[in-house]
């Protein structure tokens, strides 16, 4: 159920006036609207940025800076692979192509039938476990193409 802008810019509203006595609320208020909706609507920016007394730009300058941040609603599940050196070094570039063929789209898209958004991270912290990435908020280290297989069978895809 698609929410009208109505009702976006009455929970961003509610969303900054929780943060009204916080210094330097952005980065919390984007978490907050991110957490609400799935994703930070494009109707949310001027409402935080008139908010926050800040330009639309500013707001959307810091959104587009941190890659955990979407402007799109993801998939049911969200898979996060390491793009680091690290990881690099371990094979991640093999295991990357792996994953984006067998689910057959790019990196920022979602399958055709919602069910999984694949997102570049740079550095999960698992740099000696690499190549590493995250399902869904769950860590998981030493990928590798069966593992990305096993992975995507426990998503249902």
């Amino acid at each position: 159920m698609a929410l009208t802008t109505d009702e976006i810019v009455v929970r961003v509203q509610e969303i900054i006036a929780d943060h009204a006595a916080q210094e330097g609320p952005l980065l919390p208020i984007l978490h907050d609207v991110q957490g609400a909706f799935g994703y930070v609507p494009r109707d949310a920016l001027p409402v935080i940025a008139s908010g926050l007394n800040l330009s639309r730009a500013e707001v959307h300058g810091v959104m587009s800076f941190y890659h955990d941040f979407r402007e799109d609603p993801a998939g049911r599940h969200v898979l996060k692979l390491c793009r680091a050196e690290a990881c690099q070094a371990m094979g991640a570039d093999r295991v990357a192509a792996h994953a984006r063929g067998k689910l057959g789209i790019a990196w920022h898209e979602t399958t055709q039938d919602g069910s999984v958004t694949l997102e570049p991270v740079f550095c999960l912290g698992l740099c000696a476990c690499g190549p590493a990435a995250m399902v869904d908020g769950k860590l998981v280290g030493r990928l590798d193409e069966a593992r990305v297989d096993e992975l995507l069978s426990e998503v249902g895809r």
